[in-house]
């Protein structure tokens, strides 16, 4: 298929062919693409996030797909308005490209993130584009809303309050050890053929990770208010941490409630790796963790992939794991940073 050079449309150009089959899902957009601004007409507390993505720091063209791309960029912006128990509503798309992408490269980088628009309900309602001199740069604003009385903060955890997460963990970590592995074994051959058979459910949380609004719709349905949330990008131990200082308290949670799948644990032993550790410190799952009082108990329980691990300390008493062999082990915050060498 023959390829456009991106200066052939020029930035307006690219702009109007990437956004002109845009659909808009929700009433409070009241103009999106086309104007100097967009217009959002807010009801509730608006919610505000970005999150930017930089090739050769946050991923590798070498085996993750456009379209993923584009899709996993625009998700863990959702994720982090549900993380406030809110419901996104419009993102905006700026966007550094290099020369050697071309119109067809961004177009299908657009595919995905309108996908995911599509499955979510979002707006996309404008964005930017420029020239990079180092690769793709992908920077995403979401903008949600939520009723004031139900935001979840990082700092309304409680002593005696149950710590939950959604999910399973420690997946992605393990997709990405997976695909640099075959990266590595391929040498840069075009035909080799990558051996993830038997392994799929690893590589799409990886590569396609979804963000957990079906949890959020679960507990308005139970009528509960988390005490504290936040959604689980670095690594389920400095997650936790993170509540746990916002709050000023401690925390236990039990090595054996720690959910992992069956996947995780056959790639963790055949990369001889600890599996509590990739689950701990792994990152990238996009789970929820979040805390609630100790009365909500059976009706969390009643919500499907959601699973108590532990509960809420006073703060003197620090935050640990507590072992299979009944032992404790003092949690450390060792989840992915990224602005570290």
């Amino acid at each position: 298929m023959s390829q456009t050079e991106i200066s052939q449309l020029g930035e307006f150009g690219l702009i109007d062919r990437l956004t002109n089959d845009i659909t808009i899902h929700n009433k409070s957009t009241l103009k999106g693409v086309g104007d100097d601004c967009a217009v959002i007409k807010a009801g509730n507390s608006s919610l505000i996030t970005t999150d930017m993505l930089v090739e050769g720091v946050h991923f590798d063209l070498t085996y993750v797909p456009l379209k993923h791309l584009g899709y996993k960029s625009a998700v863990v912006n959702f994720s982090d308005i549900y993380a406030m128990n809110g419901c996104p509503k419009q993102i905006t798309v700026s966007l550094a490209i290099s020369k050697r992408f071309t119109v067809e490269h961004i177009e299908e980088l657009y595919a995905g993130i309108k996908l995911a628009c599509d499955i979510y309900g979002v707006d996309l309602i404008g964005g930017d584009t420029t020239t990079s001199r180092s690769g793709l740069i992908i920077s995403i604003t979401c903008i949600g809303e939520a009723d004031e009385s139900q935001i979840a903060y990082r700092n309304g955890a409680k002593n005696t309050d149950l710590i939950c997460v959604s999910g399973d963990l420690g997946a992605a970590y393990m997709g990405l050890q997976l695909l640099e592995r075959e990266k590595i074994a391929s040498g840069n051959d075009r035909n080799f053929t990558p051996d993830f058979q038997g392994k799929e459910y690893l590589i799409e949380r990886q590569l396609k990770p979804e963000a957990r609004k079906n949890i959020v719709e679960s507990l308005r349905k139970e009528n509960i208010v988390p005490t504290s949330m936040i959604d689980i990008s670095d690594g389920l131990s400095s997650e936790l941490m993170h509540i746990c200082k916002q709050s000023k308290v401690g925390c236990r949670i039990y090595e054996d409630r720690i959910p992992i799948d069956y996947q995780t644990a056959v790639m963790a032993e055949e990369f001889n790796m600890n599996l509590v550790t990739a689950a701990l410190n792994g990152g990238e799952d996009y789970e929820l963790l979040f805390t609630v009082p100790l009365h909500s108990h059976d009706a969390v329980e009643k919500i499907e992939g959601v699973k108590i691990i532990g509960y809420i300390t006073d703060e003197s008493l620090g935050c640990a794991m507590i072992t299979r062999d009944g032992g404790e082990m003092v949690l450390k915050a060792q989840g992915w940073n990224p602005l570290a060498e």
